[in-house]
């Protein structure tokens, strides 16, 4: 499976999936736990001889049919059961699971274009290198090709020795290398500026599309330009670090895209043979993996679909759980035949699509937020975003202008920007935080800040063992772990009471429940301020005094008497009544 193949079955599995799921605001992709475990599968059948797209063939077919299974026997209500502890314990797996691999690419980057930490602008003469030719006997003749014109004028390799005046160290690295030859020289092992490069434009593009992602808050330019500027923030990041790196010139590494319509492999077609290969038991054993894939796939596209249709979207339409778990099986086993990736809901492709479509007042008052009305539900945005993706396959004379640190700068920018607004991360900084500078957290109203340190730990404690699990061999039995989240929070009955659980793992949004019980605050008050305003005692505790109207017509000028006569008046004593 190659970069070809990747772009047709998004393409193929995208668009069937947002034309006729029943949730078109998820987006297919092929995800961080299928991908390890596509990598182990791989591995398992070099190491014991197996054909891997027929053995994998085999495991796709077994875990479609189960999947249908699940989709007959209404499998999804177990959905139920995945609280805020399960979903967000998933998707912070998954979005550091994009920022590790982001990083991760850069550190590969700088070992293959390594710096030379050595070099002095005084001994600039010091760091060279040259092509040496070989020995009598070592040049290399197994190749008849001969050079290129840029490279040499000899027509025959033969005459590269035995022409004296043959300059060798014209030669290319790669061709130098090919040919017998050697490197000579300090500068050999470094390639100057690439890394340092890349990680101008892998910094630049993050911190651009952050930059532009909230833009839409800024003070500048109207409603409209500011919006449109955050809409596509990260094609404006994209281009603009396109334009520095083309402007610099620096040789960074670009997007390899095929130029030829064909699989990777030339010995195969598109169309993966279901026979032949394997020994015949393979077939039927291939039901065990098949399994582990099964669960897998459920808990990865039924998490991803119930964070999206959380009810903080304010979404209009149902959810459709069954029919998306449908139309994933029926792709599943499409892809397998092609030899295409395996695709299900991704988290944080999903969580961005969401956020491109949040509708906004459009007017709002001076220093006040715009308030969220809700998502813009259609399935147009996802069909064009997988129309495209199939198209670019013809633009590789574009695309092999974008630096791969560029796009691994969008990577860390969507794994940083799906934890924004994660409970899970809010917790975090709580451990940092002294307790006068907490903010208002809802939970932080009703529960001791004890028990709030206590779930943050276990829920660490889980993503820990998540993604050691995920880095070792044993991770072929991953999704068992992943399923054993719902397990880890069930036990936690017996640490929490149900008061302390309904505020750190409700399914309700923190800010509506907040705002709710400011709301039934503000009614109790305004209540107890009517209740005084209407009572004849607004202050009960106090004494009070009546004063008849006939007195105020037999003595209406009170004051003009003096204090000892007012105190004398057996009129005045003998009438007061209090309250």
């Amino acid at each position: 499976q190659g970069v070809l193949e990747s772009f047709l079955g998004t393409a193929v599995s995208g668009a069937v999936f947002c034309l006729f799921a029943g949730q078109p605001l998820t987006i297919l992709s092929s995800t961080g736990p299928v991908l390890v475990f596509e990598r182990l599968l791989f591995s398992f059948s070099k190491d014991n001889g197996f054909d891997y797209l027929e053995f994998r063939l085999w495991i796709g077919l077994w875990s479609g049919f189960l999947c249908l299974i699940l989709v007959a026997t209404d499998a999804s209500f177990l959905v139920k059961y995945f609280t805020r502890f399960t979903e967000e314990g998933f998707s912070c797996l998954i979005s550091f699971i994009f920022i590790y691999d982001a990083f991760k690419k850069m550190i590969k980057l700088s070992h293959y274009y390594p710096i030379n930490s050595q070099f002095t602008v005084d001994y600039v003469t010091q760091f060279s290198c040259v092509c040496m030719p070989p020995e009598a006997g070592h040049l290399n003749l197994s190749n008849k090709s001969t050079l290129s014109p840029q490279e040499c004028d000899i027509v025959t390799l033969s005459d590269m020795l035995q022409n004296s005046s043959f300059d060798w160290s014209s030669l290319s690295k790669k061709t130098c290398l090919k040919y017998g030859g050697s490197l000579v020289g300090r500068g050999c092992g470094y390639v100057p500026d690439i890394t340092l490069m890349s990680f101008i434009l892998f910094f630049g593009t993050y911190t651009c599309s952050m930059a532009l992602k909230n833009f839409k808050t800024s003070p500048y330019f109207p409603t409209t330009v500011r919006k449109l500027i955050s809409d596509f923030a990260i094609i404006f990041s994209i281009l603009i670090f396109c334009g520095v790196d083309a402007l610099v010139g620096v040789d960074t590494p670009k997007l390899i895209v095929p130029s030829e319509f064909k699989p990777t492999s030339p010995n195969r077609g598109w169309i993966v043979a279901p026979f032949g290969g394997n020994p015949w038991w393979v077939y039927l054993a291939a039901a065990i993996p098949a399994l582990l894939v099964t669960i897998l796939i459920f808990m990865d596209q039924q998490i991803t679909a119930v964070i999206v249709n959380r009810k903080e979207h304010k979404l209009k339409k149902g959810a459709g759980y069954h029919l998306d778990l449908f139309w994933v099986a029926v792709l599943i086993i499409v892809c397998s035949f092609m030899g295409l990736p395996w695709y299900v809901a991704a988290t944080v492709i999903s969580i961005a699509h969401i956020d491109s479509l949040k509708m906004e007042t459009q007017t709002s008052a001076p220093g006040e937020l715009p308030k969220f009305l809700g998502v813009r539900e259609q399935r147009v945005t996802g069909i064009l975003v997988f129309i495209l993706t199939g198209i670019s396959v013809f633009m590789a004379p574009i695309l092999k202008f974008i630096p791969m640190p560029v796009l691994y700068g969008v990577f860390l920018y969507m794994g940083v920007a799906s934890l924004n607004g994660v409970q899970f991360m809010d917790r975090l900084k709580l451990l940092l935080m002294p307790a006068k500078h907490q903010p208002d957290l809802i939970y932080l109203r009703h529960v001791p800040l004890r028990k709030v340190h206590l779930f943050t730990f276990v829920q660490v404690l889980c993503l820990a063992l998540l993604w050691i699990l995920k880095s070792t061999v044993a991770a072929i039995v991953f999704p068992i772990m992943i399923l054993a989240l719902v397990a880890v929070r069930k036990a936690m009955d017996y640490l929490f009471s149900q008061h302390d659980l309904s505020f750190l793992d409700d399914v309700i949004p923190e800010k509506d429940k907040k705002k709710k019980e400011d709301e039934k605050k503000k009614k109790k008050k305004d209540s107890l301020d009517s209740d005084n305003e209407d009572s004849d005692c607004p202050y009960p505790d106090v004494p009070t005094i009546k004063i008849p109207m006939d007195i105020m017509e037999q003595e209406p000028f009170l004051s003009d008497k003096k204090p000892s006569d007012r105190e004398k008046s057996p009129l005045f004593f003998e009438r007061h009544t209090s309250c």
